[in-house]
């Protein structure tokens, strides 16, 4: 019984890594649009 909750939890814990990697990854991409977007109406 032990063993499965731990897995369990080992599990849910992967996965919301998994889950703020991809959300991190889209806030930099919209990060990078708006600094371009900045750039081209500098230029």
């Amino acid at each position: 019984m032990k063993r499965t909750l731990a897995l369990v939890l080992v599990a849910l814990f992967t996965l919301s890594l998994l889950g703020g990697c991809n959300t991190m990854r889209g806030a930099g991409e919209d990060i990078e649009q708006g600094g371009q977007a900045v750039q081209d109406a500098a230029s």
